[in-house]
């Protein structure tokens, strides 16, 4: 029988071995620099998702307030869906004072409300629009928010899109 060499030994670590410490050590470095563990991390997003849903909400009162405000005869059919985001902007822990609300979001409102009698329609389709986009913003952040605030958010993104339905059917 031949005698074959015996194979041939590496010196030194291998690459999966490198490869698996530099993971390693990189996740290491990330949890140590953000000083925070996962649950941490967790409710800081949840703290943050919060805030965002309630800042929307008080941006969505300032929308009905202004249709409500130029359009008049339209205070029986929005006054109830009104009152429904007031009270998603308070479980959210949004602030329920009416004037610092309007003060500080009245100048980031994206479009103005059209006032003419024959644009109240555009303005029911407007209103309807951010209803729609807030429901869908709320509806992306549940995968990134711990369980009850997920929930809250699921319910709420639902009672937009039924706003958003209501107001749409209410333009036609």
């Amino acid at each position: 029988m031949p005698y074959s060499p015996p194979p041939r030994a590496r010196s030194g670590p291998r690459r999966r071995t490198l490869l698996a410490s530099l993971a390693g050590a990189t996740a290491l470095l990330t949890g140590c620099a953000s000083g925070s563990s996962p649950a941490e991390r967790a409710v800081s997003a949840g703290t943050r998702a919060r805030a965002r849903a309630a800042r929307d909400s008080a941006d969505l009162l300032v929308r009905y307030d202004a249709v409500l405000d130029a359009h008049p005869a339209l205070t029986d059919r929005l006054s109830p869906l009104r009152a429904a985001v007031a009270a998603h902007r308070d479980a959210f822990g949004g602030t329920p004072d009416a004037k610092a609300t309007k003060s500080a979001t009245a100048q980031q409102s994206p479009s103005p409300v059209p006032t003419a009698s024959a644009d109240r329609k555009e303005a029911l389709t407007s209103l309807a629009s951010a209803e729609r986009t807030v429901a869908d913003r709320r509806a992306a952040a549940l995968l990134e928010v711990p369980g009850e605030l997920a929930r809250l958010m699921a319910s709420v993104a639902a009672a937009g899109s039924a706003h958003a339905y209501l107001l749409t059917e209410a333009a036609k």
